[in-house]
C-alpha cells in the first residue's frame, strides 16, 4: 500500500502538536529527541511546500500564453 503524502495543512498541525509536548518538557530524552527529528522533518517538508506554493503564484499567464514573474510595485 502506498503511503498518502501529508496535506500542508495536515503536516503544519502534527508539528504544532510536537511543539506543544516539547514545551511541556514531560517527554523523555529518547522520545524528544526522536519528537524534535521529526518536528524538522515536518518544518522542511512545509517550508519546501510554502516555497513551491510562492513560486506558483508569483509566475502570471500573460496574454500570449508566456508566464514571467509576478512583482508588487513598492510604494514610496
Amino acid at each position: 500500500m502506498e503511503k498518502k503524502e501529508k496535506t500542508f495543512e495536515e503536516s503544519l498541525t502534527e508539528l504544532e502538536t510536537i511543539v506543544k509536548e516539547l514545551e511541556q518538557g514531560e517527554v523523555d530524552l529518547d522520545k524528544s529527541i526522536a519528537k524534535y527529528s521529526e518536528a524538522m522533518k515536518l518544518a522542511k517538508t512545509c517550508g519546501d511546500k510554502l516555497n513551491s506554493a510562492t513560486e506558483s503564484v508569483n509566475k502570471i499567464l500573460k496574454e500570449n500564453g508566456n508566464l514571467e514573474n509576478f512583482e508588487i510595485p513598492k510604494e514610496d
